[in-house]
């Protein structure tokens, strides 16, 4: 392969989330230092997930349940990770509505808190795809490609590019539905981002079959349309409702004047 190859695998896993940041984060300050702190932030627990599964790594066994209690022991410690996060953005949040009522400025509005959400949500896609992709991708800026044995059928930098992309989509969206189902205690949403975080996790486990990655990489793509659609309808609705509210609440206040 060239380099053009490399790139076009860098920019297959990052290209939308390039264009969602050029388009909507970049044009605040405030969201591009979310989305940076953020990624940091997943990055960090990757690392420290990679040292407290590095001893018994590589697994010298081909059965697919030492494969699974990996990806189940990560997707808890990341979702226990995501409860302290909301935590944290609503102290902030807090913080920031108190000193919008001390100089008289107007609170945050419902598409400013869905941004923060979607800009670590993001954050969180990125650092999925520099961490096992991105850094994949050197040996394929070379004359060659590779292949693996149990997925013949592409390249191996096409398939963790295409899986990158995947999981960018439902940790960009899943961040913004868990964030709706912490503010509205929303048990539906609260446990619709782990659930679909673990099932887009055990997917991969398809790879481990000859041939699996043609069964696997639809599923996973199908997990990340459910999710894009589950963001879409919820943030449709509360944008709706908060401007129903809004105009009977104009409409009240004009009939007391």
């Amino acid at each position: 392969m060239t380099v053009a190859a490399g790139i076009g695998y860098a920019l297959l896993a990052l290209g939308p989330s390039l264009s969602l940041f050029v388009t909507l984060i970049s044009t605040k300050p405030f969201l591009i230092l979310i989305l940076l702190s953020s990624t940091l932030l997943w990055l960090i627990s990757l690392i420290v997930l990679s040292g407290v599964w590095r001893p018994f790594l590589p697994l010298k066994t081909t059965a697919w349940w030492p494969y699974a209690i990996l990806i189940l022991t990560s997707v808890a410690f990341q979702e226990g990770l995501r409860i302290l996060l909301w935590r944290a953005y609503k102290r902030l949040e807090d913080m920031l509505d108190s000193f919008a009522d001390r100089v008289s400025k107007p609170r945050l509005y419902l598409t400013d808190k869905m941004q923060i959400a979607l800009a670590g949500g993001l954050g969180h896609g990125v650092a999925h795809a520099v961490f096992f992709c991105l850094s994949l991708l050197t040996p394929a800026f070379g004359p060659a490609t590779y292949y693996v044995e149990k997925c013949s059928q592409m390249p191996f930098f096409l398939v963790s590019s295409v899986i990158a992309l995947a999981f960018v989509t439902i940790h960009t969206f899943s961040m913004v539905i868990a964030f709706n189902g912490y503010a509205e205690h929303t048990k539906v949403d609260q446990l619709f981002v782990p659930i679909v975080h673990l099932v887009s996790g055990l997917l991969t486990l398809t790879n481990l079959v000859s041939g699996g990655c043609v069964i696997g990489i639809p599923l996973l793509y199908f997990m990340a349309i459910v999710t894009l659609l589950h963001c879409g309808k919820l943030v449709w609705r509360r944008l709706t409702e908060n401007q129903s509210r809004q105009s009977t609440t104009t409409s009240t206040s004009s009939l007391v004047l």
